[in-house]
């Protein structure tokens, strides 16, 4: 599994046909691949993270959506706040479909996202990865991966947040504002692009 060309998704309609692509094109798993993707893009999590997300992590013990949980982040070992509240209702949706589609099954799982084949695991950020391959591939995207909701969510927050870097850098968990740009890969083009439509007086 190699990931050395995964960019964010900067443009508002490719984006709309990835997460299309991700909810309909995989007949079993849709929903679960979907909200994957949103989960990734709104709490800026690596995807590792995200795939080991219980199902006590996002709803207590009543099944309530809690409004936000904290994780340690597997690669840094900081603590990472999820603010839940952009995908609530995506969450719920998606988890009426996860316990029918478990019930079907007669099976239960402690995880957020179960394997459709082996619930009693989680996916794997190998499986994901092949299922943005595979979403790329239909959609002649080349530059998909699991590093893209969170590249396209931390791009996202930089855009709409008039490029508040130290923001996004801390949301991130990142060590330096440099990474951050090289991870939101702001190249030259855009670096000019943002240039001009700076007044400097």
């Amino acid at each position: 599994m190699t990931e050395e060309k995964v960019y964010p998704i900067k443009d508002d309609q490719v984006l709309n046909e990835v997460e299309d692509t991700l909810l309909h094109n995989f007949a079993k798993s849709g929903p679960r691949n979907y909200m994957i993707f949103q989960l990734g893009k709104a709490t800026l999590l690596r995807c590792s993270d995200v795939m080991k997300l219980k199902i006590t992590d996002v709803f207590d013990e009543d099944g309530i959506l809690r409004d936000s949980g904290y994780i340690h982040d597997q690669k840094t070992g900081k603590q990472n706040r999820l603010y839940l509240k952009p995908v609530a209702n995506d969450l719920l949706q998606y988890q009426q479909w996860r316990q029918k589609m478990l019930r079907s099954r007669h099976q239960t799982s402690e995880w957020l996202f179960p394997s459709i084949m082996y619930p009693n695991r989680h996916i794997t950020v190998n499986q994901f990865y092949k299922i943005m391959q595979r979403t790329g591939e239909l959609l002649d995207i080349d530059y998909l991966g699991t590093h893209t909701m969170r590249k396209t969510g931390a791009y996202r927050l930089y855009e709409q947040t008039d490029h508040n870097i130290a923001l996004v850098m801390q949301s991130l968990n990142h060590s330096s504002e440099a990474m951050t740009l090289h991870y939101l890969g702001l190249d030259e083009t855009t670096k000019r692009n943002i240039f001009d439509t700076i007044d400097f007086g």
